[in-house]
């Protein structure tokens, strides 16, 4: 039997926009094995300057990613949405060893197969040090985003 991750292809502003807060929510539990399952077998990324494949390349990375990205807090906001394409942009905060604050800002253009798991990921993103004081992500790290917790440009981010 198939995997199947919906809302599926092709999307509607509406089901993206479903499509991209499941992604968030995802990758806010921080659980490689989990997220990983939303992508193809073979599904090929690029982040930053690293390009692999596979669900266990993945997992990898992001056992990495999570290990030094403490109290790892995430927004995705749809940027732009065709047939079986959505483009994000976004924004995390997280601390490393030290206790020293980033916010990380990127772009990511997904592509998806008819079952809606994720083909391509390619994702640009710079970090950016900030103060404690700086931060705008505050809600408990044990559940999704809150519904009333504003977006990325309700923020001005």
């Amino acid at each position: 039997m198939s995997e199947m991750r919906p809302p599926l292809p092709p999307f509607t502003r509406e089901t993206a926009i479903q499509k991209v807060r499941a992604a968030e929510n995802g990758w806010n539990g921080c659980n490689p094995e989990a997220v990983a399952l939303a992508y193809t077998l073979d599904s090929r990324w690029r982040n930053r300057a690293e390009f692999f494949s596979g669900r266990p390349a993945i997992v990898a990375f992001l056992q990495r990613k999570w290990a030094r990205e403490h109290e790892y807090r995430l927004i995705k906001e749809i940027w732009a949405f065709g047939d079986d394409r959505i483009a994000v942009r976004f924004a995390y905060e997280f601390h490393d060893a030290t206790g020293q604050w980033f916010r990380a800002n990127g772009n990511e253009n997904w592509a998806f197969d008819a079952n809606g798991l994720m083909r391509e990921r390619h994702a640009s993103i710079n970090d950016l040090a900030i103060d404690d004081a700086e931060r705008k992500f505050h809600w408990d790290r044990a559940a999704p985003r809150p519904a009333d917790h504003p977006g990325l440009s309700e923020l001005g981010l």
